[in-house]
Order: C-alpha cells, then sequence, then structure tokens
C-alpha cells in the first residue's frame, strides 16, 4: 500500500504487463502519412481513423499491425474483433500476443474460443495474454481450457491462468486452484489463494489458515484478506500472532481482516497498532477499530484526529462516525477546517453517520469544495441527515453530475500533503445526490427538485437503470445489499420512472 495511502489496503488482481514497446509507439506515429494516402485515394469518402486501423490490422509490415492492434484494443473498438480474432494465428508472436490483448480490453463473449486456442500458443507471452484476456472477458465457460494452464512451464502463464479461474469461483476451477496452492511461484500461490476465496466451499478457510506461515509476504497477505472476507473466528489467533512479528508491510492486511472478523478479542492488539510509526499501519488499525465497533477506544481515535499524517486524520476522523458519540460534533467540526481534504472527507462520513444535524449547514457549504471526495461525502452526510435546507445545494450537483459507465474504484489518498486524491468520486456523485433526495422526505414536493430528478433521469440510458448504485465506499461491500439506480429514482421521486415510460 502506498505509505500515504488513506484508504484501506486492499488485494487485488493485476493484469500482466503491457506487451506493447517503444517499437510500437514509434509505429504509431508512423500511421499518421499512411492515413493521409489512404484518404488521398478515397476520392473524397473521408475514413473514420477506426477504419483506417482495421485496414492497418492486415499490413504487410508487422510493427503496423502491432500498433493497430494496440490502438483498437486501448479504444475498445468492437467492431475490430473479427481481425483481431484472426490475427490471433499472425506469424509474429509479438503481434499475436498484443492481439489476445486487445481482444481482453473489447471483452466480448465471442472471443473466448479463439484465446482458448492461444493457451496453447508456442510463445508464453502469447499464453499469458490470452489468459489475461479470457479473465477480462469473464466468460466461467473458460475454465476448462484454463485448467491446463496451471500446470505451464512459464510461470507468468500460471499466474494468468489463477487470476482468471480464480475469478469465477467454480467448483471445477476450485479443484485446480487448490493444486496451485502447491506451486513454486509466490505469485502463483497468491492467487490461487485469492480465487478460493471467492468459492462457497466452506472448507477453503481451513485450507487457507496454514498459509499465513508461508515464507513468502505476499501470500501471508492474500491469506489474511481471504479469512478477513470469510469471516473465519479461528484464523484470529494466527493472525494475532502475525501481528506481532515486526513486518510492516504484512500488518495492513491483518488488521483488516481482524477488523471484518470482528472478534472483540482484538481491540486491544489494534489499539496497540495505533501507534505504529508507520502511518499506514496506524490508518489500518483505525479502520480495524471502527468495524469492530470498539467504542472502548473512541479515545484513541479522537488522539489521532490530531495525527501529524494526513492520511491517519482522516482514518480517525472516518473511525469516530463508527465509535464515536455526539459529543465529538465540535471536534469533527473543527476538522472540516483541515488543510487536506482526506481529513474533511472522513469528518463528513462521521457527522451523518453520528446523525449531527446541527453540523448540517456547514456541510452544505463543503458540496462546493473542489475536490470530489469532499463533495460526494458532504452529499452523502446531507442525505443521512435529512436535511431539509440541503435541497437548493444537492440540486446544484445534480444539475453538474453525470452519470457514468465502468466498475467503481476505491479511493486512494496520494502525495506529500498536497491535495491529490484518485477516485471516481465524480461517477459517483450523481448516483448519491439521488439517493440524498429520495432520503430528504418532504423534496418531492419541491419543483425545482421534481425538475432536476426529470432532468437527471433523462441523461441515463435506460440500460444503466438497473445496475447496482455507484455509492460512496462506506454505502457498498460484500454485506450490503446495494439498491439499483432505478430504486434511488423511484424513493426520491415515486412514479418517477412509470410517467416517463409512458409518455405521461
Amino acid at each position: 500500500m502506498n505509505p500515504h495511502s488513506g484508504a484501506i489496503m486492499t488485494t487485488r488482481a493485476k493484469r500482466p504487463r503491457r506487451v506493447s514497446s517503444g517499437g510500437v509507439r514509434t509505429a504509431l506515429r508512423l500511421l499518421g502519412p499512411k492515413l493521409n494516402r489512404i484518404r488521398a485515394a478515397s476520392e473524397g469518402q473521408e475514413p473514420s481513423e477506426a477504419d483506417f486501423l482495421i485496414q492497418s490490422l492486415v499490413d504487410p509490415d508487422p510493427i503496423l499491425r502491432r500498433a493497430a492492434a494496440w490502438s483498437l484494443g486501448e479504444r475498445r473498438e468492437a467492431r475490430a474483433r473479427p481481425w483481431l480474432e484472426a490475427m490471433i494465428s499472425d506469424p509474429t508472436p509479438e503481434a499475436r500476443s498484443i492481439a489476445a490483448e486487445a481482444l481482453g480490453r473489447i471483452g466480448r463473449p465471442e472471443s473466448r474460443l479463439p484465446l482458448e486456442t492461444a493457451l496453447a500458443d508456442e510463445s508464453p507471452r502469447v499464453r499469458e495474454q490470452a489468459a489475461w484476456a479470457l479473465w477480462a472477458i469473464g466468460d466461467p465457460k473458460a475454465v476448462p481450457a484454463l485448467l491446463p494452464a496451471l500446470a505451464d512451464p512459464d510461470p507468468s502463464v500460471r499466474w494468468s491462468a489463477a487470476t482468471a479461474i480464480g475469478r469465477f469461483g467454480t467448483a471445477e476451477g476450485s479443484d485446480g486452484l487448490r493444486r496451485a496452492l502447491n506451486d513454486p511461484h509466490d505469485r502463483v500461490r497468491r492467487e490461487a489463494i485469492l480465487g478460493l476465496g471467492r468459492s462457497p466451499d466452506a472448507s477453503v478457510a481451513g485450507i487457507v489458515r496454514p498459509f499465513l506461515q508461508d515464507p513468502a509476504r505476499r501470500v501471508r497477505i492474500a491469506a489474511a484478506v481471504v479469512l478477513g472476507r470469510l469471516k473465519d473466528r479461528e484464523a484470529v489467533a494466527p493472525l494475532l500472532e502475525l501481528l506481532a512479528r515486526p513486518e510492516s508491510w504484512v500488518r495492513p492486511a491483518v488488521l483488516v481482516a481482524l477488523g471484518r472478523i470482528g472478534d472483540p478479542a482484538a481491540v486491544a492488539a489494534v489499539v496497540r497498532e495505533c501507534s505504529h510509526p508507520a502511518s499506514w499501519v496506524r490508518v489500518s488499525a483505525l479502520h480495524a477499530l471502527g468495524n469492530l465497533d470498539a467504542t472502548e477506544a473512541s479515545d484513541t481515535a479522537r488522539r489521532l484526529v490530531a495525527d501529524p499524517a494526513w492520511s491517519v486524520r482522516g482514518a480517525a476522523a472516518e473511525c469516530l462516525g463508527r465509535i464515536g458519540n455526539p459529543t465529538d460534533l465540535a471536534l469533527l467540526h473543527a476538522t472540516l477546517e483541515d488543510p487536506h481534504p482526506w481529513p474533511r472527507r472522513g469528518a463528513l462520513y462521521a457527522i451523518g453517520r453520528l446523525g449531527l444535524s446541527e453540523a448540517a449547514p456547514r456541510v452544505r457549504e463543503e458540496t462546493r469544495h473542489p475536490e470530489a471526495e469532499v463533495r460526494l461525502a458532504a452529499v452523502w452526510a446531507l442525505g443521512r441527515l435529512r436535511d431539509d435546507g440541503a435541497k437548493e445545494s444537492l440540486v446544484q450537483v445534480l444539475k453538474s453530475a453525470n452519470p457514468v459507465e465502468g466498475d467503481p474504484s476505491p479511493p486512494i489518498a496520494v502525495g506529500d500533503g498536497a491535495v491529490a486524491i484518485r477516485s471516481d468520486a465524480e461517477g459517483r456523485l450523481f448516483d448519491t445526490t439521488v439517493q440524498a433526495l429520495g432520503r430528504i422526505l418532504p423534496s418531492n414536493t419541491d419543483p425545482a427538485v421534481v425538475g432536476a430528478l426529470v432532468e437527471a433521469l433523462a441523461r441515463v440510458d435506460d440500460t444503466e437503470l438497473d445496475r447496482p448504485a455507484r455509492l460512496p465506499v462506506w454505502e457498498t461491500g460484500p454485506d450490503r445489499n446495494v439498491p439499483s439506480l432505478r430504486q434511488l429514482f423511484d424513493a426520491a421521486l415515486p412514479g418517477l420512472l412509470e410517467e416517463d415510460e409512458t409518455g405521461c
């Protein structure tokens, strides 16, 4: 985890290294003159750049073919799929590898069979990219073809295959992942453990527990992550033993696991970690205290609201939302003046969760903060507070927010104190604002609110209405029933969708 990060450490599958090279980037520059020649010969018919790139997939120059395939993958150009599938048989392994990567980026299930064929390619790089592409496409039917790749002589291929199989959580895949636990390469063992953690098999915890003692750090971290997700009470003692070691980089995963398991026996050890010299360990300890509902440790969180590290201050303020009480109003109000957005974000969360309605006027001001994560937290807090006075502020946010597609990602704060947060908060703002207006019950009689909701609905594609709502990270998770965007609109203005669909 980034030492300056204010986010909980997570372990997620990483895609293999990109196969593009300096030669491909040089080729992309060379494509410009060729496009001009094609345009000149097109007798006034202006070809699109995508059309031009698709034509280049069959160019005699292998570097240009690779460059075109790479660019089409970056664009996720679905029209190029048949040509890229044919390119899986290209005479050069570099082109076959980039074609497999591009098909994974495009993500169409029709590409599964050509990619399964590529798993037997003579080039290990092609086999690796084919496994990754099957992971990206996400079709469980690929598991039988991926299983033999767990025995591939190249560890990168085995790693990619384990990552892909682990995504699907099938019984057939779990058998293969159990065998992969004995792989000599630690990355393969790590992905096998993470994949087994997605399996419904109740015996997984007992299988994973011994890997808390694995010699490889990344494997121990993966084991802690999985045991935390499984809420395995029998893992508390070995996790506490692991916490007693002087390893800073394993501690965050152990602390998060202890918080998720929720055993009060871990509270004392977690409180001690709040004094660890590494800021990222203190952050994880505070998140664990919040998940443990350790109200007896609230004084520890209050002390750390003044920590020198802004990531710790943010985590401490957020923790008070779980284990604090209304007497923390003045402290949280003061934290809203912190120069860094991360503590302000945490304080807004705590104000909303604790129901401190006295702070609502100050929270409304934060809906105009330049940092999207702060605005998101303010909008969420106003909804939790059911602040009728916030309708004007929320309408302004909704008018400027846009619904977006794609998977949400957790926020990550970075830097040495400067305002720098990488997140998709802008994408979550739209859904969260609709949710907040739905929580402020009198809003459905306000013409300004009705008008803003109708206009917002008109900007949403029909296919997006039934997706899970994109809300702040504390509203989502494996233990939460996340509503759909349709349900949020229904709550904000009952009957709006029915009227819109009938044209009445």
